[in-house]
């Protein structure tokens, strides 16, 4: 309250200052109105210092606190895709466990992240594999014709080109830090580098091969002789061809003649792909011109799904791939389009005929089964073909195959039966187990379409490490006296030492997938068996391998490793142990794979060689003297055998680079496909 003498002091001076003393009892103090620490008290309290501030100074306070807010919104974007993608790695890593079992996902924090699946092989000394010297590239094709890879988008190209230098250097420093998922399979380090691109239910344009990237031009590796020899040798086999068989299936050398087995020209178009690799300009041309006037699929013929399919489709698409001529890729559409009625079974297993023209399809008529091997070996093709064309009709077909039989019952260890019934798309004649005729190129396929498809499909990796591991337990076994490494036959619990030539396809797809980061045993069981397959060329008296040879287990006086029936004993010019010669020096540059190539090439030459053009199958190989040709040029003899022992004897690691490129089993080359 105020004092009286306070204000009769007011009343009578004016001018003076006075104070005004407040006197608030206790109960005033916590009463209505008075401090009390609510928040409402504080929300006035503040607002009342806010508006006690300056103009600028509530404006500085306004700017930090935008400024910051803007830096919050930007930090959230770009942290927001890296902890997705850990996300998303972590449940992959989980999908990955679970599909296989047996597999463990690699820890990232043990493990460095590999930059390829063969680049870090060094650090892990038991998958470390010998590779030959990098050597300088040289484009084989004819000049105006040269080997070119798949285009990418013009985009990309142009912008990659454009920004080369600057790149280069940010690439590798992100390569190396990207983890990527690994997966552990019994000591192997396996590692998915490249995205599957399936293929769009749009159809769109068909790919066109790229012009050559400026970094794969290199100086030409220098050609050998041994190339040359091979050079020779194929345009003699040509001119036969040119001169007694144009147009035809396969020549018959002595008669000076032809045999049609679809007629459509098999020869021809197995050796397009081999002619561009040999360089062989004039050649190439003469048959592409048959191709684009003379080659007709619209007639009314039955041909074998797998063997059109890995002759005709495969070379049409290889063609396609290393020349860039788009009339090579309609014509693979055209017979991949006439193959379709095949999967039309109850089943989804394929017959093994089809009548191209009509468009009907059928088992064959002694049986309504098909082989494995036949129905497991026709994917790397129709998967390429639904990639360039954008119809993914062609591969869901065959991966329902590949899906089928790997839930099929009936297996030993990972290893299958030879027959499946098209109608219950169940094995049968069951108990019998080979790598040899019927069944060799399931194994081969597994492996191929999984570093083909970016080594992503872990059904097909599992099935292939099962049958490897499979066929290490029951078919593996070592002959006297010279304890040679080979793979037999079980029939129904009984072994036998009988293997086929076409077995020797085993130590190359060995090797391929060792290559491939695959485990080191691997590489030893290749290593061993590929002396095995010449030993078949150098224990008989031709220096030839028979089609079937069966080996002692026992040790007997006067008896070689080797043994050879009568009705075994002829050659067809088979390509499988040059193939795998190829793989093997390819990966450990050894000189011995090429030596060994080499005579076998020369004994080709000797015992198989028509002066008048071609080369020919024989009787028996036995007989030096008479070794009793046949008049038959197989077509794989120009589409494989010579391709491969060109390939063997280049000294280009580059010549069709295996981490480009994966042969289909009539040896075409087709393109292991790119991130997406």
């Amino acid at each position: 309250m105020y004092s009286a003498a306070a204000a009769a002091a007011a009343t009578a001076s004016p001018p003076r200052r006075d104070f005004i003393s407040v006197s608030l009892g206790p109960e005033e103090a916590v009463g209505v109105g008075g401090y009390n620490n609510s928040k409402a008290w504080r929300r006035r309290s503040c607002w009342r210092k806010w508006k006690q501030l300056s103009r600028l100074q509530r404006s500085v306070i306004l700017f930090l606190f935008a400024f910051l807010a803007v830096c919050g919104v930007i930090s959230y974007t770009s942290m927001g895709e890296p902890w997705k993608s850990l996300t998303n790695k972590s449940l992959d890593d989980q999908k990955t466990e679970a599909e296989i079992p047996g597999l463990k996902l690699a820890n990232p924090a043990v493990l460095p992240a590999p930059q390829k699946a063969d680049a870090n092989l060094g650090d892990y000394p038991e998958l470390s594999q010998q590779k030959p010297p990098k050597l300088p590239h040289v484009r084989r094709g004819p000049s105006n014709l040269q080997i070119k890879p798949p285009r990418r988008d013009m985009r990309l190209k142009t912008r990659h080109d454009t920004s080369r230098v600057v790149e280069e250097p940010v690439q590798a420093d992100k390569e190396e830090k990207t983890e990527k998922s690994v997966i552990s399979w019994r000591g192997a380090v396996i590692e998915p580098d490249q995205s599957t691109e399936p293929p769009s239910s749009k159809v769109k344009e068909p790919e066109k091969p790229s012009s050559v990237e400026a970094d794969d031009q290199k100086e030409p590796v220098p050609i050998t002789e041994r190339q040359v020899a091979v050079i020779e040798a194929f345009r003699h086999a040509w001119k036969g061809y040119k001169d007694f068989a144009w147009g035809h299936d396969e020549l018959k050398p002595l008669s000076k003649s032809y045999s049609e087995w679809f007629g459509l020209g098999l020869t021809l178009i197995d050796a397009l792909d081999t002619m561009w690799i040999l360089g062989l300009k004039e050649e190439f041309e003469e048959a592409r011109k048959w191709v684009a006037n003379d080659l007709v699929f619209d007639k009314n013929v039955d041909v074998n799904l797998f063997e059109s399919t890995i002759r005709i489709l495969g070379g049409l698409l290889s063609t396609y791939h290393l020349s860039g001529d788009s009339l090579f890729l309609e014509k693979a559409k055209d017979i991949g389009n006439r193959l379709m009625p095949a999967f039309k079974t109850p089943s989804k297993i394929p017959y093994s005929d089809v009548n191209i023209g009509r468009g009907t399809a059928h088992p064959p008529r002694w049986t309504s089964d098909s082989t494995v091997a036949e129905v497991t070996s026709i994917q790397l093709e129709f998967r390429e073909l639904s990639r360039l064309t954008g119809d993914e009709k062609f591969q869901k077909a065959v991966d329902e195959v590949m899906k089928h039989v790997h839930t099929l019952s009936g297996k030993n260890d990972g290893l299958v039966p030879m027959f499946i019934n098209t109608n219950s798309g169940q094995f049968t004649h069951l108990g019998v187990y080979t790598l040899g005729a019927r069944a060799d190129s399931y194994y081969e396929y597994l492996l191929k379409q999984w570093i083909q498809g970016g080594k992503k499909e872990n059904e097909l990796l599992e099935d292939y490490m099962r049958a490897i591991e499979g066929v290490k337990k029951h078919l593996v076994q070592r002959s006297q006296p010279k304890q040679l490494t080979f793979v037999g036959e079980l029939a129904h619990g009984h072994f036998s030492a009988k293997m086929d030539h076409l077995v020797c396809f085993l130590p190359g797809t060995l090797a391929l997938g060792a290559h491939n980061g695959l485990t080191a045993d691997h590489m030893k069981l290749a290593e061993a068996l590929i002396e095995t397959c010449y030993q078949m060329y150098a224990q008989v008296e031709t220096g030839l391998s028979p089609e079937i040879v069966h080996f002692n287990l026992h040790a007997q006086k006067g008896h070689k490793d080797v043994e050879i029936k009568p009705a075994d004993r002829h050659n067809l010019l088979r390509p499988e142990t040059v193939e795998s010669l190829f793989y093997m020096y390819r990966f450990t540059g050894e000189k011995k794979y090429q030596d060994w190539g080499w005579e076998i090439f020369q004994n080709f030459n000797k015992y198989t060689r028509v002066p008048t053009g071609g080369y020919t199958s024989i009787n028996n190989v036995q007989n030096p003297s008479n070794p009793e040709p046949r008049d038959k040029m197989e077509s794989f003899f120009l589409g494989e055998t010579l391709k491969y022992m060109f390939l063997l004897f280049s000294d280009d690691i580059d010549l069709i680079n295996l981490d480009k490129y994966v042969f289909n089993t009539e040896a075409h080359p087709l393109p292991i496909w790119g991130p997406a």
